[in-house]
């Protein structure tokens, strides 16, 4: 989990790494659990995973709706 751990300026250091170094021709994979990451980071696409398979896609709106909702929601999607 790329946030675990770091407290507000080292999650801004290392965003600011990892939003430094995108393009068209790279992509990252970047885990979390909390919004707080995707605040400085924004995503293209956000996979939620359980039992080790993706259970749901979407945009950024989907990181928003699950720090609304928590995952509940997915038990009946």
């Amino acid at each position: 989990e790329t946030d675990s751990g770091l407290d507000i300026d080292a999650l801004k250091v290392v965003a600011k790494g990892v939003n430094s170094m995108r393009s068209d021709s790279r992509g990252f994979l970047v885990i979390t659990h909390y919004q707080r990451l995707l605040d400085y980071i924004k995503p293209d696409h956000v996979h939620v995973m359980a039992d080790g398979q993706i259970v749901k896609s979407g945009g950024a709106e989907l990181a928003l709706e699950l720090e609304e909702s928590g995952y509940d929601f997915l038990k009946t999607a």
